[in-house]
């Protein structure tokens, strides 16, 4: 299994290194080299997680190993998807270092076996963590995609002309990208905070308990809810919603790691070494 794992994280690497090569010199073929071994690493990731599933008997996610692995999974996962859908190849050279990076990092902790209660066996923990992990995949890719948009406008208004104006699209098109990357990642958050609601009533008894994590998943939740109604009545777009889809991110991040590493909750043990 840990061969497995590092294998994983070599495929994810030489993506993300087709994709470097193919920002830098804009051959479609390091494009198409990157996407397929980003494929062909997402499949064989499935494969490990869904074989550490079945030995576990439960989801392989009850350390911090486990945790940024299924992370670099999501990430690989839903890149894919919008890969597939917007074509925004330049996106690539974000998504899948990251997705190595994290996977590197996880293949270099030490492996811990769990045993996990029965109660980690239901659904709802399943359908909850599937989506969340989906659900900050997206958040991820808006958040670069808001980066792409302040660096292409800077380079718009200066008229520089640099090295990223000529290899980033139109802002509109980066700006409906970042917008889908928003529904995709608030539609899979509603849908894990519910089934993480559903968990907690048959876990713990009750469907809300003032866990810390559960507190600034809230604000996340309200962050990006804000984003969404000041763009469909507000009229919010561009830079703004860029510099939104940036900070949802940063707070977004605390809620997965700062509050599992110094605050005490219910979510502890995901994260811990």
């Amino acid at each position: 299994m840990n061969q497995l794992i590092h294998t994983v994280a070599f495929i994810y690497i030489l993506s993300a290194m087709g994709y470097v090569v193919y920002l830098v010199r804009q051959d479609a073929f390091w494009n198409q080299a990157g996407f397929y071994l980003l494929i062909s690493g997402c499949l064989l990731h499935t494969g490990v997680i869904a074989y550490g599933t079945f030995l576990a008997g439960h989801l392989p996610v009850h350390n911090l190993r486990d945790t940024l692995s299924m992370v670099a999974w999501a990430m690989a996962a839903l890149f894919i998807v919008f890969q597939t859908r917007y074509h925004l190849k330049v996106l690539g050279a974000f998504a899948s270092p990251l997705a190595a990076a994290i996977m590197s990092i996880s293949a270099q902790l030490p492996i811990e076996v769990i045993e996990a209660p029965p109660v980690f066996n239901s659904i709802w923990l399943y359908f909850h963590i599937v989506t969340i992990f989906l659900g900050y995949a997206a958040f991820a890719l808006a958040f670069g995609v808001g980066i792409f948009y302040l660096v292409q406008e800077q380079a718009i208004k200066t008229k520089t002309q640099g090295f990223f104006y000529r290899r980033l699209p139109s802002l509109e098109f980066i700006d409906i990208t970042g917008y889908a990357c928003i529904v995709v990642g608030f539609t899979l958050l509603t849908i894990g905070l519910i089934t993480g609601f559903a968990y907690a009533k048959t876990a713990w008894g009750h469907f809300w308990s003032w866990d810390p994590k559960e507190i600034w998943s809230g604000i996340a939740w309200l962050l990006y809810a804000a984003l969404l109604h000041g763009r469909i009545s507000l009229g919010w777009r561009g830079r703004k919603a860029a510099i939104m889809a940036i900070i949802g991110f940063a707070v977004l991040m605390f809620t997965f790691f700062g509050v599992n590493f110094f605050l005490k909750g219910h979510h502890g043990e995901f994260t811990r070494w």
